[in-house]
């Protein structure tokens, strides 16, 4: 299986190469990827020098377009998957129909893959994408379990990759809304969520609370570290407790069922991260690089040297064990 690995920067990037990816996904410096932060993100400029480091190390380079194109605007998505295909890029990552089918037309040798932004999650959907739009691979959302992934695989004519490490979002991807009620800013639209601009810290009494626009999401003692602040990882007053409505602080981890999606299908292993740093993507790379090539057994114990990194310092199977709280 294909390990395929995130670069938020043209440093990152060339971490992710070095410490053994097969496949780096990076985006442009504008609102067509769903990591459009300050100080991330490609120029064309650096977007070919990325690829060229990466070809000349037989890796190859996946080109993220993967929001939603906005009506009277469509041309900036347009313009940014032609000048990716000119610059050499080895599929596009896509999410909007009207982009596939740009895609389709004028990149007929591109490979396209499937943005799991699309939230295609069932055979007929995703034959549906293969059918009409040439797809060549779908990133499956993390709501399925394995069972679900080896049903899917044996009626689909295409490739299938899912995330294994990284950041856990329970929304059906594609489809959240949290965001853009607190701030104006769409994760599928603008491919911002809780944007820096909208965050705040403040003491309260011996107390440290977060805001995400007008809305107080969370509060730590002295003693507790403060997460980045948002909705859908908020604590709040549910009932008689108050405590994680959607999501708890925490990664996901699935490389001890490599062998489990392997037999379900998969075709490659996603980790998310774009947004991290160099530091970061050198140290997850090259474990898990290591660990996709360890036995069953030695699994585990590689697998410890990345628990610090993981957010809250937990790491959970999410929907690939479904226990639902």
């Amino acid at each position: 299986m294909e390990l395929i690995c995130p670069a938020g920067t043209p440093a990152s990037f060339r971490e992710a190469v070095d410490a053994g990816a097969d496949a780096v996904y990076c985006g442009f410096r504008d609102e067509t990827n769903a990591r459009n932060f300050p100080g991330l993100n490609f120029d064309i400029a650096e977007l070919r020098r990325s690829i060229a480091y990466a070809r000349a190390r037989n890796v190859k380079t996946f080109v993220a377009l993967n929001t939603f194109m906005t009506a009277g605007k469509e041309a900036l998505w347009y313009q940014r998957a032609d000048e990716a295909a000119d610059a050499g890029a080895d599929a596009l990552i896509v999410a909007d129909f009207g982009l596939m089918a740009h895609v389709a037309e004028r990149h007929r040798k591109l490979r396209l893959h499937i943005s799991v932004q699309a939230s295609a999650s069932n055979p007929d959907a995703i034959s549906y994408l293969v059918e009409n739009f040439g797809a060549a691979r779908v990133v499956l959302p993390r709501t399925l379990t394995i069972s679900d992934i080896a049903r899917i695989s044996k009626r689909v004519d295409c490739e299938l990759e899912v995330f294994v490490f990284g950041g856990l979002c329970v929304m059906a991807e594609g489809r959240c809304s949290l965001s853009s009620y607190a701030t104006g800013k769409s994760p599928n639209m603008n491919g911002v969520c809780s944007p820096a601009s909208h965050v705040r810290y403040r003491q309260f009494g011996g107390d440290m609370l977060s805001d995400l626009g007008a809305f107080t999401i969370n509060r730590f003692s002295a003693t507790e570290p403060a997460g980045y602040p948002t909705l859908c990882k908020g604590r709040f007053d549910i009932a008689e407790s108050k405590t994680y409505a959607f999501e708890d602080p925490v990664s996901l981890d699935a490389m001890d069922q490599l062998d489990e999606l392997r037999a379900a299908g998969v075709k490659a292993l996603k980790v998310e991260g774009r947004q991290r740093g160099r530091a970061y993507i050198a140290e997850v790379v090259s474990t898990l690089r290591a660990t996709i090539a360890a036995a069953p057994a030695e699994r585990s114990v590689l697998m410890k040297r990345l628990k610090a990194l993981s957010e809250g310092q937990q790491t959970t199977r999410g929907a690939y064990e479904k226990r639902w709280r």
